[in-house]
């Protein structure tokens, strides 16, 4: 999505409030400037965020991981689900060692998105409905429910920090590229004039990503899948990670998008990534942590 931003006429002020934000959405910040010093560049960026596997939130080192993780499972996966994996290892090895990426970066990123939908779409499709399947949602609803909070949070947080709670500021000063690129980051786009047939503002986007139920990558979608799956997969130890998942859910089911303005986006969005990540830690040690 910055990458696509970048390219728009804007201040360098502007260009290198974005790119930093690309730093700060996944807290990278500090991991960059110990290797690169405090200049922040769009070349230095993209390799960190690309190539470098020292990074362990690079497109190179979460690929590498899904792989790893998929041969370390390979028996409950199908064959189709493995080798898709593998393959996008292959191929991604071949391209970031050519000029693939140097030459269109924005292609690139189109196959990774595309990359990504086949395993999703592979595993849907052959996976038997089992524990695996279920933790392997879980897994993929946590961490689009936490990019998409860190999405929006970064986004508002640079463009109004000023004004966060002023709805007639933030209408005001919206830029309509920039939004429409931060819908078709998380493939929102045609979805946003699907629902609400008018043109783009940010408190509409905010509400499609946060609040609706019938968009995939709202945070409000991710948080039922969570509690569907953490109800089909509960034990003797889960019950307070699935009453604290079912308050999440219902305080997104019930929240309204001026309500959470008027008391600031900002400290909405940071108090559902700590009560996202808690529930990430509260799933880990009730299923996946032995017990004495």
């Amino acid at each position: 999505m910055n990458y696509l931003t970048s390219l728009l006429p804007q201040s360098s002020h502007e260009a290198q409030a974005g790119w930093e934000g690309l730093l700060r959405i996944s807290e990278l910040m500090p991991a960059y400037t110990e290797k690169y010093g405090a200049e922040i560049t769009p070349r230095n960026v993209l390799d960190f965020m690309v190539r470098d596997e020292r990074n362990p939130s690079s497109i190179a080192s979460c690929l590498r991981a899904a792989r790893e993780n998929a041969r370390a499972v390979r028996g409950t996966l199908t064959t189709e689900f493995w080798e898709t994996q593998n393959q996008t290892w292959i191929e991604l090895a071949r391209m970031l060692k050519g000029t693939d990426f140097e030459r269109d970066p924005s292609q690139f990123f189109e196959w990774v998105k595309f990359r990504s939908h086949l395993s999703r779409g592979v595993a849907i499709g052959t996976m038997l409905r089992d524990d695996a399947f279920h933790f392997y949602r879980m897994g993929t609803f946590l961490e689009r429910a936490d990019n998409t909070a860190r999405l929006l949070d970064v986004k508002y947080h640079a463009a109004y920090q000023d004004h966060t709670s002023d709805a007639a500021a933030m209408e005001e000063d919206f830029d309509f590229y920039q939004w429409s690129a931060i819908l078709r980051s998380v493939s929102a786009f045609e979805v946003y004039r699907k629902v609400y047939r008018d043109v783009i503002t940010p408190l509409k986007v905010a509400e499609l990503l946060i609040l609706r139920p019938d968009m995939p990558r709202s945070m409000a979608t991710c948080v039922n899948e969570v509690v569907d799956r953490l109800n089909t997969v509960a034990n003797d130890h889960s019950g307070e990670t699935q009453r604290r998942a079912g308050k999440l859910k219902a305080d997104l089911q019930y929240a309204r998008i001026d309500e959470i303005l008027a008391t600031g986006l900002h400290a909405f969005l940071t108090q559902f990534l700590d009560r996202v990540n808690e529930l990430g830690m509260r799933i880990s040690k009730d299923f996946l942590v032995p017990t004495r």
